[in-house]
């Protein structure tokens, strides 16, 4: 087997708008979903921003980025993901006309991704929908989102045509099933969000996600357009056939995304799903045509597989698993509950290549750690983080494996690559980058960027196409 990865594999890392750029109200943004998520989705949220909110200030990216964007050409990135934050092209996210100064932004950033031969891979809604439209319009349940999201489209495809070759209409959109909030904008609180109201929503999302698609094959015809989709691999816990059809089941809930955006229509077994749940999608006139506009791409994050069983008594949900499925005995975990298993991204690029046959894009995947500042030695300071090192070169030589099994696939960006806000509890401590920032949770900190071992580990494994990777 070739030890080296493709010729013109696309090697790089991913941040998003929310959890790096900080400046929350500065240049004209308005607020989004989190200005008012100070402690992540475990926890209430907030009716104004409040001081403890990290992401208020993040990593201080938005003026930092230039800083960043060479410490990753020194890495030897081919490309660096990240998200436009919407409320900063349009503040409310209703307006007409969008903000300059938010547009301009994004023209310096993706200038300075040039300059070093990297290719910017944009995200179009990650987390962050406007919180006008959660709090006036209930976030996707209702279909005028997606005028206002084209809208949005339009108008920054206009901008970036000649400088963004790669876009991803939503960020782990299946998400929404669990976070209907941080994921949807949807205000309702969760508990109380009907099926009907839930899967309405993810239909006006999944019209807006084709129509981003169309747009953009109209107006950038050597763009391509993907999705992305949060991908959790689910085992039986058991042999039995009952745990099997579970795995199944759970299964089909997050295909469903996939399905829709590769296939261009709803697949059976969810229209059994809707039928059996008293769901009536709305469908209007000309929907099923928009969905027709399929995706060139299909990437995902992978973070940790889950099992399945269908013995209520067995049901016993890890700390780590938020988005459903019961602890494999067999896997060791992170210290925040996310069971670690390297074979599981081999599996799921297998069962998403067959399942689809379009390239695959691995956007996210990574180890959240408490890393300890050091002095390197040499007068200046380090974080020994072998342990997130091992974790990288276990998934890569699984990555390696899968394209040796003929999968299609088009890079690998490692999630936080430099160290920002998590999604999930809104904490700095769960660390994931190459790059260490001094910022605290509890605000101190000089913001200043420090390189961990796993800065020049990456760099060696950029550099020799993966042939350093052991194993």
């Amino acid at each position: 087997m070739d030890k080296k990865f493709p010729e013109g594999f696309l090697w790089g890392g991913a941040v998003a708008a929310n959890q790096c750029e900080g400046a929350y109200n500065e240049d004209g943004k308005g607020l989004s979903i989190q200005d008012v998520m100070p402690h992540g989705i475990a926890a209430p949220r907030t009716e104004e921003p409040t001081e403890d909110n990290m992401k208020l200030k993040g990593i201080d990216f938005y003026h930092r980025y230039p800083e960043d964007i060479r410490l990753f050409a020194e890495m030897g990135f081919k490309v660096f993901r990240t998200s436009i934050a919407w409320s900063r092209i349009f503040p409310h996210g209703d307006e007409e006309q969008p903000n300059e100064k938010g547009l301009a932004f994004y023209d310096k950033l993706f200038a300075e991704c040039h300059k070093y031969g990297i290719e910017p891979l944009v995200t179009l809604s990650h987390y962050e929908t406007p919180l006008h439209l959660a709090k006036q319009y209930d976030g996707w349940t209702s279909r005028k989102l997606i005028g206002f999201y084209e809208n949005y489209v339009r108008t920054v495809f206009a901008r970036y045509r000649d400088t963004v070759k790669y876009w991803l209409t939503f960020n782990e959109i299946n998400s929404v099933l669990h976070e209907p909030f941080m994921s949807g904008g949807i205000y309702t609180d969760k508990e109380k969000l009907s099926k009907q109201d839930l899967y309405q929503a993810i239909h006006h999302e999944l019209i807006a996600s084709a129509l981003a698609t169309k747009i953009g094959h109209e107006m950038m015809p050597d763009a391509q357009i993907g999705c992305m989709v949060l991908s959790m691999p689910t085992y039986p816990l058991t042999p039995s056939p009952d745990d099997m059809i579970a795995v199944m089941q759970a299964e089909h809930m997050n295909y469903f995304f996939g399905d829709v955006h590769v296939r261009g229509m709803y697949p059976g077994y969810i229209k059994r799903y809707f039928h059996e749940n008293g769901i009536r999608i709305n469908m209007e006139p000309g929907d099923e045509e928009i969905l027709k506009n399929t995706v060139d791409f299909v990437s995902f994050s992978y973070y940790m597989s889950v099992c399945e069983t269908a013995d209520p008594a067995k049901k016993k949900k890890g700390r780590g698993n938020l988005m459903g499925g019961v602890p494999n005995p067999y896997l060791k975990a992170s210290e925040w509950g996310w069971q670690i298993d390297p074979q599981g991204i081999r599996y799921v690029l297998n069962m998403f290549w067959d399942r689809w046959q379009k390239p695959l894009f691995i956007v996210e995947n990574g180890l959240g750690a408490v890393d300890e500042l050091i002095d390197d030695g040499m007068g200046g300071k380090t974080v020994d983080d072998g342990y997130r090192i091992d974790y990288l070169n276990d998934h890569l030589l699984q990555v390696r494996e899968a394209i040796a099994d003929g999968v299609d696939i088009m890079g690998y960006t490692t999630w936080g690559c430099i160290d920002l806000v998590s999604a999930s509890t809104a904490e700095l401590k769960k660390r994931y980058g190459f790059i260490y920032v001094d910022r605290n949770d509890d605000g101190t900190g000089t913001f200043a960027r420090y390189k961990k071992k796993s800065f020049d580990w990456y760099r060696k494994v950029i550099a020799s196409r993966g042939e350093i990777l052991e194993g």
